[in-house]
């Protein structure tokens, strides 16, 4: 019987203790050990030659302000050339392109439809700038961004640089608020690794990579995360510039943002798993510090989850431990009234704990996904305005 409970104890405090690290200490680990490097932030001024490869399926309604606000970017125009990839598109996505008339403009139509690493594999070849700019169909750059995501490839060592997620939520949604809070915590989380050396992972909607840097990747692959972890492998460094900024509409439900983080996740997995001699420490120590700590842990969350509720469970009955379940069903019991109930106003702060369960319940899922073979490839709009999520 003694045993029975120290098991249960020990699956409590391992399980609680992995958790923390997660959320909390891992990142309080990088905070100190940046804090002791200095801060340092190219100078706009060097401007390559820029090939801006934008990933479209079925985007009629936005395209044509996408392609006139990207021409508006401040950047010399004779260094920047557009790229719509159109992955099969049965709307009229091709003929608004071809209705803008500058040559710095041009259509690929990718087919048969395979998603948007596969749209990428293609328009590579056909782009002519040195440095390669991925973005999504609707996302809206910083006016300046061109020229901080540049300035950093004047040093030679850098081989791919993240832009920054700014959300924002026109929904006012419990949703929206909580990616809002999640990703500021995501970009703060960047900011520290790329301060300290490299980062692990990019910005889907806006990242870029030298031309001769760039690994052709399989379909079911996802891209902004497995494209940095191959210039890594190369030799080269991966930073995160927080100036250049693209501003992106969340998601107006937990349905929706479940459907998109199962899909992200599951094509993480299959990425992480096609470079995993990256998580050699002996290897490579920073990077595999890295992707296990911000992701392999993290998408095992949902297990720590369960079994620190299971195993509270057991020992509520014989100890003060019965707090610690209490604050955990009262956690997800929040989680269970936003799902019918969406607070407003001030009070939208209490639906973070389903945004949560839906981060860590999609893993899961993405986990059981990836045993079973299941492959994500297409993408689909989830957004009032059309807005791709990949």
């Amino acid at each position: 019987m003694h045993s029975l409970f120290f098991a249960v104890l020990s699956i409590f405090w391992v399980s609680g203790f992995l958790l923390f690290y997660i959320y909390f200490g891992y990142p309080l680990l990088l905070a100190i050990i940046s804090s002791f490097v200095p801060k340092r932030q190219p100078k706009p001024g060097f401007t390559p030659t820029i090939s801006i490869l934008i990933a479209a399926y079925n985007e009629e309604a936005g395209i044509a302000r996408k392609l006139e606000q990207t021409l508006a970017l401040d950047y010399p125009a004779d260094k920047i050339e557009i790229l719509v990839l159109s992955d099969s598109s049965s709307d009229r996505t091709d003929e608004v392109v071809l209705s803008f008339k500058d040559p710095r403009i041009r259509l690929l139509r990718v087919s048969p439809r395979l998603g948007k690493t596969n749209a990428q594999n293609h328009g590579v070849p056909e782009a002519h700038g040195d440095i390669l700019v991925f973005s999504d169909a609707t996302t809206i750059y910083h006016r300046q961004a061109l020229r901080y995501l540049a300035c950093n490839y004047e040093n030679p060592r850098v081989g791919a640089v993240s832009g920054r997620y700014q959300y924002f939520d026109v929904h006012d949604s419990t949703t929206g608020t909580s990616t809002v809070a999640f990703w500021n915590y995501e970009n703060w989380i960047k900011t520290m690794q790329s301060r300290i050396r490299t980062i692990s992972g990019c910005c889907g909607c806006i990242y870029s990579v030298r031309r001769s840097v760039y690994t052709k990747l399989p379909h079911d692959i996802i891209s902004d995360l497995v494209q940095p972890l191959w210039a890594i492998k190369k030799g080269f460094l991966v930073k995160f510039e927080d100036r250049a900024l693209a501003y992106e509409e969340t998601t107006k439900s937990a349905a929706e943002e479940f459907s998109m983080r199962v899909r992200v996740v599951t094509r993480g997995m299959r990425g992480v798993l096609s470079v995993a001699d990256l998580l050699n420490p002996l290897a490579h120590p920073w990077i595999a510090f890295q992707l296990t700590s911000h992701k392999v842990l993290r998408w095992l969350a949902g297990f720590f989850l369960l079994a620190l509720f299971a195993s509270s469970a057991v020992l509520a009955a014989k100890s003060h431990y019965v707090y610690v379940f209490l604050l955990q069903a009262l956690f997800y019991g929040c989680a269970l009234v936003s799902t019918v109930i969406h607070p407003r106003g001030r009070f939208k702060i209490l639906g973070i704990p389903l945004y949560f369960c839906t981060l860590n319940w999609a893993a899961i899922v993405s986990l059981k996904e990836i045993m079973i073979g299941r492959r994500y490839v297409t993408w689909e709009t989830v957004r009032s305005e059309g807005v791709q999520r990949t």
